[in-house]
């Protein structure tokens, strides 16, 4: 009896072993996955194996010398402050847990997807901090807040795994500019500086050429070919729908598209010259949208609405 007893401990051990292989990634609990866990793929870099920039330094935009006219940067307005974040910067980072008048914010990218987003790091009455899980789902990065270990995924601003599964964070109204645009629109912005605690080439792209190609590093659960994988798109998802504007269709406009969202007015701005396109309220204000590849908007919100620019 004592040696049945012994060999059904070791089995149970043995599968509760098995079992947190399955469940676990990079040191991450996914047994309360809010998505497929075979899904969750490991992106290659463990957990921090890209470092955040936890301490970031900013410099004022007159001195920011190491920036070119061409250089694309991630603009963010909040609380009084414009702030530029060089995508050359970002794309080693990932993550950088800012503050913006005392507001923690967390400034987002991910290579892989062309996505740049920011969120206000406070759910409830807990400010949040992050850092880049080494994991993806839907090939967008999977970050994750140091305080519960929660994984959240980029586009969607949703947490995934963990205490805060279902959590959304709040979206922040950002722009994809050429340092040369954005300097004259914010000629007081500070500029994240290249003094990132992190020894970095900042003047080289690890993903140089990914965005000419329709190759993909890591699968998407869902695909559409109606455009080049790599097209680039800006879209907007609210309580549970979705709209996207295809930059080819855009550039069949005049760069100023009258279209509505949600039932709402929404004003799509589009610039054919420095690619980039913003979203707009009636009342002229800047929307939290999207500038992302198609296939990475399309694989989070396949249901999503496309604009078709007319004939």
């Amino acid at each position: 009896m004592k040696k049945m007893q012994l060999a059904v401990s070791l089995l149970l051990v043995l599968a509760g072993t098995h079992v947190l292989a399955v469940t676990e990634k990079n040191g991450f609990d996914l047994s309360s996955s809010l998505v497929p866990t075979g899904e969750i793929l490991a992106g290659g870099p463990p957990r921090d194996g890209i470092p955040a920039i936890d301490r970031p330094n900013y410099v004022a935009a007159a001195k920011a010398q190491y920036l070119k006219d061409t250089d694309l940067v991630l603009g963010l307005v909040h609380n009084g402050i414009a702030r530029a974040y060089p995508i050359r910067v970002l794309v080693w980072h990932e993550i950088v847990n800012a503050e913006f008048d005392g507001e923690p914010v967390v400034v987002t990218f991910c290579p892989l997807c062309g996505t740049g987003l920011a969120f206000s790091a406070t759910v409830g009455n807990q400010n949040l901090d992050f850092g880049v899980s080494g994991l993806l789902h839907n090939s967008d990065l999977l970050m994750y807040d140091r305080q519960t270990d929660s994984l959240w995924s980029q586009i969607p601003g949703r947490a995934v795994t963990g205490k805060m599964a279902g959590t959304e964070l709040k979206r922040l109204p950002v722009v994809h500019l050429p340092w040369k645009e954005w300097q004259r629109q914010y000629p007081d912005s500070e500029v994240l500086s290249l003094d990132t605690g992190s020894n970095r080439d900042y003047s080289r792209d690890p993903y140089a050429g990914y965005d000419r190609t329709e190759r993909l590093f890591f699968p998407v659960s869902k695909s559409d070919r109606r455009y080049s994988r790599k097209t680039w798109v800006l879209g907007l998802q609210s309580n549970g729908v979705s709209k996207v504007w295809p930059f080819p269709e855009l550039a069949k406009t005049g760069g100023k598209v009258m279209d509505t969202f949600a039932g709402q007015p929404v004003v799509i701005r589009y610039d054919a010259a420095q690619s980039t396109a913003s979203a707009h309220d009636a009342d002229g204000n800047l929307l939290p949208a999207v500038r992302a590849y198609w296939f990475a908007w399309y694989g989070f919100y396949p249901d999503t609405e496309v604009y078709k620019a007319e004939p």
